[in-house]
């Protein structure tokens, strides 16, 4: 259930890919300036995403995950009437701190339903939500987009919050957590540990790549590829549906062989975003790369969440949202680069280059600062009671 309401603010994180240019004409701003709408959703996902963590510490978890859907609901509301280009953006920021607290609260939730050796299953299953969102809302949107225009897809996701609503209040514990929170001080100890913040980095790199490229593919794919408008929402699907893949084969390895699964797909994720670069103007390579890149993504991301909250076990409350604020700093960076690299005049296949260049950097953060990778990414909680 709380996939459900993850798979509803998935698409509306997910979905400007494929609604860029016709916000940019609508809106009368250009297509950089309307990619920043992501970047703008992920800023507020980094800062509020702590923040509201914090504050609800104490709330109970059903009438938090309530509010915050409520207050996603009516922006994107107000987004799907407004004609200013500033207040869109303003509801961007304001939803993403909505969505913030959301999966903060509810990463928290997923990890305390289960095992404590099965957080990676926890965390698959629960950003299986964003991965659909990816398969079906942002194609979705897209279509919406191309028959409606954009305010359609701002609609359906306002829609879409609906049965979200009724899913939590009837299936989300009403308390608190077992027991009083730890103490806010020991908690903040807890997220300094070195260990930890190498893994945030290195996912806020990940996510950075990620988000680079996808922020700009429906460009990429028309005019690169030479693809038509109307190959943009299978392409957005096909990338999700690689990501539905990926999430779900990391969510059986990362609780037992993270290793394998973060070497060698990271190695794999930065060749392939090297080879999308060199394909993206032959259609059959580049189709088959949007797929293989979706699935190793999201698979080297959910890893390195899932090795977040391992490590951050001292601070069970702050936990989720200070990985979803560092998986989000990556988010935000990434748009804007690939945004300031086809600003710059190098086309659009420039934020494929910016995103093999972030694996390569997160590689070297690997190779400086984990003396011991095993131990680096949380395994040093037994995974047996």
């Amino acid at each position: 259930m709380l996939g459900l309401a993850v798979f509803a603010q998935g698409t509306s994180e997910f979905m400007l890919s494929g609604l860029v240019p016709d916000i940019a004409r609508d809106l009368g701003v250009s297509v950089p300036a309307a990619g920043a709408l992501t970047s703008a959703f992920a800023a507020g996902m980094v800062v509020g995403a702590p923040l509201v963590a914090g504050l609800a510490r104490r709330w109970p978890r059903r009438g938090a995950l309530l509010a915050f859907l409520v207050v996603f609901l009516a922006v994107h509301v107000v987004g799907a009437l407004t004609g200013s280009f500033a207040v869109l953006l303003a509801t961007r920021v304001v939803g993403a701190f909505a969505n913030a607290g959301f999966l903060a609260v509810a990463l928290v939730a997923a990890v305390g339903m289960v095992p404590g050796d099965a957080k990676g299953r926890a965390t698959s299953t629960l950003l299986g939500g964003v991965t659909l969102a990816c398969v079906a809302g942002v194609p979705a949107g897209a279509v919406l987009g191309e028959l409606w225009g954009w305010r359609a897809a701002f609609w359906a996701v306002a829609l879409l919050s609906v049965p979200a609503l009724v899913a939590v209040a009837r299936s989300v514990p009403g308390g608190a957590a077992e027991g009083p929170p730890p103490a806010l001080r020991g908690e903040l100890r807890s997220l300094r540990e070195p260990r930890l913040l190498v893994t945030l980095v290195l996912g806020a790199l990940v996510n950075g790549a990620t988000f680079c490229t996808f922020t700009y593919l429906a460009p990429l794919v028309t005019e690169v590829s030479g693809l038509g408008d109307a190959w943009v929402p299978g392409v957005l699907a096909l990338f999700g549906a690689g990501a539905f893949a990926g999430v779900t084969a990391a969510g059986r390895l990362a609780d037992r062989r993270p290793g394998p699964v973060l070497a060698g797909g990271g190695l794999a994720l930065g060749v392939g975003w090297c080879a999308l670069a060199l394909g993206a103007g032959h259609p059959v390579p580049a189709l088959a790369l949007v797929l293989a890149q979706g699935a190793l993504s999201f698979g080297v991301g959910s890893t390195l969440i899932a090795r977040a909250l391992y490590a951050a076990q001292g601070a069970p409350t702050l936990a989720g949202g200070f990985a979803t604020a560092a998986f989000n700093v990556g988010a935000a960076v990434g748009p804007w680069a690939g945004g300031a690299a086809i600003g710059a005049g190098f086309g659009y296949r420039a934020p494929v280059w910016v995103s093999a260049g972030l694996v390569v950097l997160a590689f070297a953060v690997a190779a400086t600062t984990l003396r011991r990778p095993e131990r680096a990414v949380g395994q040093e909680t037994p995974l047996r009671r």
